[in-house]
This record gives C-alpha cells, structure tokens and sequence, in this order.
C-alpha cells in the first residue's frame, strides 16, 4: 500500500502553539498518534474561536469530520511545545479540507502534515448542507 502524501498549501490562515503534555506520550515514549489528533482538534477550536465560530456553530450550521490524515515527520516529545499552522482550501459544494502543519517551536522541526475533511451539517433537519458561502468568502479572502 502506498504512503500517503498530503499537499500541503503554502499559506496559512492561523498559528497557535500547544504543549505536549505528559498524557500526550505513548509507551515509546514520543507523542502518541491519538494524542496528535486531539491536538489537532484543540488547534481547529481555537481557529475557530478567532472567527467567533464553533464546530456546531459557522453561520448557523456544524461541521462534521468525514476524514483525517496524518503524516508523521519526526518524533514530538513530554515539555515540546507544537506551533501548529493551519489552512482551509479545496472547497466543494458541502465542505472543505483544513490543513495543519505542526513543528517544534524551539526549533522548528517539523512533527507532522495532517489534514481533516468537514462538511456541513444542519443539526436541527440532521442532514449535510451546502457550504455556508459568508464562511467561504472570509476564508479565500484571507488567504
């Protein structure tokens, strides 16, 4: 089976910076896969949050997760302190992909590529809608 590989845009919209805690480590004793991904959802909350939005909350419509990707580039360890970037693109009618690009802050080393498809959602009628188009507009506009 190939690897696999995530494009990874040249932009970014956001940076936030997250410690590896000491529950973050595995028995090998580096950052473990589940933990990354916790990682990254704390990092789409707080980009979120910096447009007063939320994952059940984007211009009156949620998001829900329909993929994840992670490729792992070095080794994150307890004390670490991950600078995570990310990017929204490749938009479609009902969602988009966020990328994140998490390096070591202290020296910039880069930890991990990942990538999570979402679409919407309208919790009330539980069915997926079109992207909510103020939501795309202010992304591309600020890329």
């Amino acid at each position: 089976m190939p690897r696999i590989k995530i494009d990874m845009p040249d932009n970014y919209l956001f940076t936030t910076e997250i410690p590896v805690r000491i529950s973050d480590i595995n028995y090998g004793g580096h950052l473990s896969n589940d933990a990354m991904l916790s990682i990254i959802h704390e990092a789409r909350i707080r980009f979120l949050n910096q447009y007063q939005y939320s994952e059940l909350d984007i211009e009156g419509y949620g998001i829900i997760m329909t993929d994840s990707a992670i490729v792992y580039k070095a080794e994150g360890f307890h004390g670490d302190v991950l600078q995570v970037n990310i990017a929204v693109a490749d938009f479609n009618k009902y969602g988009c992909d966020l990328y994140y690009l998490l390096a070591n802050k202290k020296n910039a080393k880069e930890i991990a590529h990942a990538k999570t498809g979402v679409v919407f959602f309208d919790y009330q009628a539980r069915k997926v809608v079109q992207v909510p188009e103020a939501f795309k507009d202010r992304m591309l506009k600020e890329t």
